[in-house]
């Protein structure tokens, strides 16, 4: 990977040429682009089904690569959803991101996966 594209900028720049090249951009809609999405993440989802949480933090070699895999997948589609949309997910990222701090304050929140409405 170059330079330029280690940035998500750089990223989205690529799948785009990418996408352009094949003249894939008739099939990148939101609909599909996102069905996509789910899917590569139900892949990953594959990976960790039976494990125990402990076997799922002690991978070998081979599952990581693959688990490396389906997280580039999610990532592609994810990007070229983003993009597609015209959306900054970097944006959306810090946007939620202060929005789950309201929800989840830390005097409430620490040390438990309750959800909001339960604290």
């Amino acid at each position: 990977m170059t330079r330029k594209q280690a940035t998500l900028t750089g990223l989205r720049d690529a799948l785009r040429k990418f996408a352009a090249a094949r003249d894939w951009q008739q099939f990148h809609t939101p609909k599909n682009l996102a069905m996509a999405l789910s899917v590569e993440a139900a892949e990953l989802l594959e990976h960790f089904q039976w494990l125990t949480a402990d076997q799922s933090l002690r991978l070998n070699t081979g599952s990581r690569r693959a688990i490396a895999d389906e997280i580039a997948d999610v990532l592609l589609y994810l990007t070229r959803l983003a993009d597609v949309l015209r959306i900054d997910p970097l944006e959306a990222a810090r946007r939620k991101l202060r929005r789950n701090a309201r929800k989840y304050p830390v005097s409430r929140a620490k040390g438990n996966a309750r959800k909001y409405n339960e604290l």
